[in-house]
């Protein structure tokens, strides 16, 4: 079992085979990794060291992932060492595709996900790395400033009331109804703070998404890894999750000074990336967990989650 999803030993053969067939890579031994959200990871034991191999069976994420691994492999050209490295397929090409998955290689990281106040201070200085070496071309998203999101969610409670239900659905309808109200509010405040933003649309940078999320520290080095969400988007994309308080904008602002780029955080932008955030993670509950365990995310997430202050946060900005 991996990811939920029962791997047998005819499945990690054939694995092996595509590593060998791809990389000229002999895998001694393939073993579940348990990092990242999206994809199916594995570590890797070769003849010529351990690698990290993602597999990226969801059809909505797998373009994403693919066009994330050019600005990889651009950071890691200019120096940045802290992104995880490619590993390059048969006649270069950055994944390759097995069954319906779309694959990628990396060498492995030896670390742990670290989170905490006291990491913020590295992980901003990392990320102003990568926003020095910002430049157009690359085949990646673009921010816009809509209530998209929100919509979205919307579109799905619909889909959900309409459709038949098992008992799994109507707990997380009855979830939702008595969350109506908040859940209203913040789509408002969204339309209104994205019809804000977009008076303004400059200052896009190459942003992480969860710098935080993907901070690892290991061997006395810190890394910030899985670049699959990389996107041209305000800085405040990387900073709302912690804009709620005020020493880490102060941080932030200060970090981004001090590495010579010409930017604070704005309230309205860190505003906008609490509700559109809200929506998000709401949609990625109604997507991509099991009906079992809907519900109950849900309604943390909502009653006594760590969103709650970024939304407080949010609600104090005119």
């Amino acid at each position: 079992m991996h990811n939920g999803i029962l791997r047998d030993k005819g499945y990690i053969r054939r694995l092996s085979d595509v590593l060998y067939g791809q990389y000229g890579m002999i895998a001694a031994e393939i073993t579940p990794a348990n990092r990242g959200y999206y994809g199916e990871t594995w570590k890797v034991r070769a003849n010529s060291g351990c690698y990290f191999l993602k597999m990226d069976y969801l059809p909505f994420h797998q373009k994403r992932f693919q066009q994330s691994l050019s600005v990889v492999e651009y950071l890691c050209e200019r120096g940045i060492d802290f992104v995880g490295k490619i590993i390059k397929a048969r006649e270069d090409k950055l994944y390759f595709h097995f069954d319906t998955a779309v694959g990628g290689l990396f060498e492995w990281v030896d670390g742990e996900q670290v989170e905490t106040d006291e990491t913020k201070s590295a992980e901003y200085q990392m990320l102003c790395q990568i926003y020095r070496l910002t430049k157009p071309g690359f085949n990646i998203p673009t921010a816009s400033f809509s209530d998209d999101a929100a919509m979205h969610f919307y579109k799905q409670w619909e889909t959900l009331k309409s459709a038949p239900k098992t008992d799994g659905d109507c707990a997380v309808l009855a979830v939702l109804e008595r969350f109506k109200q908040e859940i209203s509010h913040c789509a408002s405040r969204l339309s209104k703070l994205a019809e804000l933003c977009r008076q303004d649309e400059s200052a896009f940078y190459l942003t992480h998404g969860d710098a935080g999320g993907n901070f690892f520290i290991g061997n006395g080095r810190n890394y910030i890894l899985d670049w699959d969400e990389v996107m041209y988007a305000p800085l405040e994309r990387d900073a709302w999750v912690m804009g709620c308080y005020d020493w880490a904008r102060k941080l932030f602002n200060d970090t981004l000074k001090v590495n010579g780029i010409s930017y604070q955080l704005r309230p309205e932008r860190l505003a906008f990336y609490c509700y559109h955030m809200y929506f998000f993670y709401l949609n990625e509950f109604l997507m991509t967990h099991p009906i079992s365990d809907k519900s109950q995310r849900i309604a943390e997430y909502l009653e006594d989650g760590w969103i709650k202050s970024r939304i407080q946060f949010a609600d104090t900005i005119a």
